[in-house]
């Protein structure tokens, strides 16, 4: 019985054989057919994929024009919602915000940046040949070694270190390349946003219009900074392994075959697809990171800007609690990102390394052990190098492909920067159209004021100030005046009074074109013809002469024919001429001005800078508090000479004189305007101030007379 069974195995092994044999005969007499229906098969699947990509892309950017449409003409100012986060992945969203900013970074092909892409790119181009020599330069050594050739060993290597020189002159280029890249997409990026943020007040609206942008410092001088770099990374860390991957890959087909190379393609593609698919969502990491990174730099920027404050209430303890909780929020955060990131490199490393390094040796032996059509009877010698060769080259395709999966990460990591840099552009474009989106706290509720928070008035140019019927609104959405109505000419100098939180700060920020008019109409001159000087003004870095001068520069001072001299004898008026005995320096000295000058001084060197400016109308926001009462005088009375139209917020009775209107403000949505006669009003102020003093005593008074009837 075994010596049938035996027999019959031995046919069955040789009925398989034959089945095999044939078959591979049939495939090495088609084979020319079978790769080109392969390459064919696989050339339609791609261009079948970019077809849907195509038809997926146009569909998405119907959606988007229809979310902008319904978007149009609805805030978040009416109904006090949050502006959902932007969820960051590799989306049409990401390649649309990532193209604008490449149109930045990279604004035409006779740009720099272009011709640094082109030198960058032949430099890798060179770079990937220089390799392939080196692997075969390698395969040739080992020959040599192998052969136990000493001389031709060594010319070898003598060629060997010749093409190091080469070589190593490239690396540099590529690194040279690279970080100048990121320099120069980093200028034209901060160039471009400062422009933009600095134009059309956009720096104002982002800070108090609008509340998605909760630290635009981070953003222009942190995130820009790394989206740059990151940008300038990944075009060397795709560019490259791309074209080893193409160049290699090539080579090895014509070494090892076409169908090897397709099926380890294969198993490397389900491999990677698998890894995508497990893939934690570094790029939303990377975003919360830095707007946590954000948020606690902010903590402490505000701190520093309230330092004084928070002294005097003994706050430190609250706000160590608040920076330690910012602090230890981020740490958290940036845990999770390292745990993931272990499990995540744990699994890259395995597959990358190991299992397709297993793949890649079966690969390179298939020379070795299968005869390929028109492949010559190769020696000890001959195989050793054909190995050698292709294991070089199989192991620099495997580092580019391994770099490609990694620079997954770096993509989604550029994704995260994309993400809060466009979000920055697209709030400003928002703002410069006037678009915001702000929560608000209102007092009474916003529901109610919805009409008038959406609604647009109108702003018409005018040598004259006039309010018609326009809406005042407080920062959180109140109404403080549904419709204010007044009108002055040159000349009439405006006292505005009333209660805090009553709608002064509110007009004037109108007036300088700081808030959007929600309704009416404003006739006012133009944004150069007014000027603001608030109680505590603003002192710039620099020198003694840009303190009077600003916003104008030397250059433009000079444009304009003033000279030290004229400056000099503003200082002079307002006695400030000690300024500039004080420094060696004089005009040119530098100094931290707002620690070295006292509030009084500070207001008399922004009054010089209303001097030496001469608007048409100066916004006056108790910028005299400080100063004596003589001073002030000299104040009000160049400012008239200078045929400057005051409109002044204070509660001094010294300053009535110098006005002839008043608007008065009660708090409760009304408010009079009418003309002011000085002197009448303070008789009947200093007549309520002794009637107030009288009702005062009626109470004691009563008392008393109630004491003398019980006696």
């Amino acid at each position: 019985m075994s010596k049938p069974s035996a027999s019959s195995a031995a046919a069955r092994d040789r009925t398989i054989r034959g089945i095999i044999s044939q078959l591979t005969s049939m495939y090495l007499q088609n084979r020319t057919r079978i790769s080109r229906a392969v390459y064919i098969t696989l050339f339609v699947a791609l261009i079948n994929r970019v077809r849907h990509a195509i038809q997926e892309q146009k569909a998405a950017s119907v959606r988007e024009a229809t979310q902008r449409a319904e978007k149009v003409g609805t805030t978040s100012t009416a109904d006090g919602e949050v502006t959902k986060k932007k969820k960051v992945e590799l989306n049409r969203e990401f390649f649309r915000s990532l193209l604008r900013l490449l149109k930045i970074v990279v604004p035409g092909w006779r740009s720099k940046e272009t011709r640094l892409l082109i030198s960058h790119s032949f430099f890798l181009v060179m770079r990937t040949l220089i390799s392939l020599k080196v692997a075969a330069m390698d395969g040739a050594i080992v020959k040599a070694l192998v052969k136990g050739n000493g001389r031709e060993f060594l010319m070898r290597i003598v060629w060997w270190m010749l093409i190091a020189v080469p070589a190593t002159f490239t690396n540099s280029m590529l690194s040279y390349h690279q970080a100048e890249l990121s320099l120069r997409y980093r200028t034209r990026l901060t160039q471009f946003i400062h422009d933009k943020y600095l134009s059309q007040l956009t720096f104002y609206g982002i800070s108090a219009l609008d509340d998605r942008i909760k630290n635009p410092d981070q953003l222009i001088a942190v995130d820009v900074a790394k989206f740059s770099n990151s940008l300038a990374e990944l075009y060397s860390n795709l560019a490259k392994p791309l074209l080893d991957m193409t160049i290699y890959t090539f080579s090895l087909s014509k070494s090892v075959g076409g169908e090897g190379v397709v099926f380890m393609s294969l198993l490397v593609q389900l491999s990677a697809h698998v890894m995508r698919a497990l893939t934690p969502p570094f790029g939303k990491y990377v975003a919360d990171e830095a707007r946590l990174e954000g948020e606690f730099r902010f903590q402490h920027s505000r701190l520093i800007d309230h330092s004084e404050e928070v002294a005097l209430y003994a706050g430190h303890e609250a706000e160590k609690d608040t920076l330690d909780k910012g602090y230890f929020t981020l740490i958290k955060h940036v845990n999770y990102i390292l745990r993931r990131r272990f499990y995540h490199g744990f699994m890259e490393d395995f597959v990358i390394k190991y299992f397709w390094g297993a793949l890649g040796l079966l690969l390179c032996s298939v020379p070795v052990f299968v005869k390929l059509p028109g492949q010559v009877a190769m020696n000890m010698g001959d195989r050793t190098e054909t190995f050698v060769t292709n294991r070089r080259m199989l192991l620099s395709a495997s580092d580019a492909f391994g770099r490609i999966m990694f620079s997954y990460r770096e993509i989604m990591e550029l994704a995260g920067y994309t993400s809060r840099v466009s979000s920055l552009l697209e709030v400003m474009d928002d703002i410069q159209a006037g678009h915001f989106e702000k929560k608000l706290v209102s007092s009474s509720g916003t529901e109610n004021n919805e009409a008038v928070l959406k609604g647009r008035g109108k702003v018409v140019e005018s040598s004259n100030i006039e309010f018609i019927d326009v809406p005042i609104i407080s920062p959180n959405g109140d109404v403080l005046v549904p419709a204010l109505t007044f009108k002055l000419t040159p000349g009439d100098h405006l006292l505005v009074v009333g209660p805090n939180g009553c709608g002064k700060s509110s007009l004037f920020r109108i007036l300088g074109g700081l808030w959007p008019v929600y309704g009416g109409t404003v006739h006012k001159p133009p944004f150069t013809d007014i000027f603001y000087i608030p109680q505590r003004p603003y002192l710039s870095r620099g020198s003694l002469r840009q303190q009077i001068i600003y916003p104008d520069g030397l250059r433009t001072m000079r444009s304009k024919g003033i000279t030290d001299a004229d400056l000099l004898s503003i200082l002079k008026t307002l006695s400030l001429e000690h300024l500039i005995e004080l420094y060696p320096e004089g005009w040119d000295a530098e100094a931290e001005w707002r620690d070295v000058l006292s509030g009084g001084l500070q207001q008399r060197v922004a009054m010089a800078r209303l001097f030496y400016h001469k608007p048409r109308y100066a916004i006056l926001d108790e910028c005299t508090s400080s100063v004596t009462l003589d001073t002030e005088k000299i104040m009000y009375d160049n400012a008239k000479a200078l045929g400057i139209t005051l409109m002044t917020v204070s509660h001094r009775r010294s300053l009535w004189k110098y006005h002839t209107h008043i608007l008065q403000f009660d708090g409760q949505g009304h408010f009079v305007f009418t003309r002011l006669d000085a002197d009448k009003r303070m008789k009947l102020e200093d007549e309520k101030e002794d009637l107030e003093v009288l009702l005062r005593q009626v109470p004691e008074l009563e008392r008393r007379v109630k004491e003398l009837s019980e006696l």
